[in-house]
């Protein structure tokens, strides 16, 4: 079984980052933008049945450059990635949510807010951080550089594409 997950945000939060150490366990601190899309493959056991997680790592939106929502047709999952040092990319990250929801219907969505390894450093605030908690939001808070919770929030999203059936 197949499930497309799309990573969504702003560039620069490290969306190709966490996709780089979840597919391959690595991390890189060199800055890559992302042209359009890149799609990996991991093969993952979730509920004892073994799901071939397609992860699409698209171009980050900003002034510059849109995100093609053609991308995001036929995702099972979507994985929100908010920079926790700069506070604006929430903000980006959940508008593109409503984006793609209004485009092609509710999938399941996690957000992670990235960069935990420099928490001294966020800009977001516990009020904030509560307001999602809130408002539903499931939240992982994630080092591509560490390596903190990048396997569980992956794991949470393919199990809960995988509930869907």
């Amino acid at each position: 079984m197949q499930k497309k997950v799309c990573l969504l945000g702003a560039s620069a939060v490290g969306k190709t980052s966490l996709a780089s150490r979840y597919i391959r366990g690595v991390f890189s601190e060199r800055y890559l933008t992302t042209i359009g899309v890149k799609i990996d493959k991991k093969t993952i056991e979730v509920d004892d049945q073994a799901v071939d997680l397609l992860v699409w790592d698209l171009n980050g939106e900003d002034r510059f450059q849109r995100l093609s929502m053609n991308y995001l047709r036929g995702a099972a999952g979507y994985v929100l990635v908010a920079d926790g040092t700069a506070d604006e990319t929430l903000e980006k990250a959940l508008t593109l949510y409503d984006r793609a929801t209004s485009t092609y219907g509710t999938v399941p969505a996690v957000l992670l807010l990235n960069k935990h390894d420099l928490k001294d450093e966020w800009t977001l605030t516990q009020g904030q951080i509560a307001a999602l908690e809130a408002a539903g939001w499931t939240l992982f808070f994630t080092s591509a550089k560490t390596g903190e919770n990048v396997d569980a929030a992956f794991a949470y999203i393919a199990a809960q594409t995988l509930h869907l059936n």
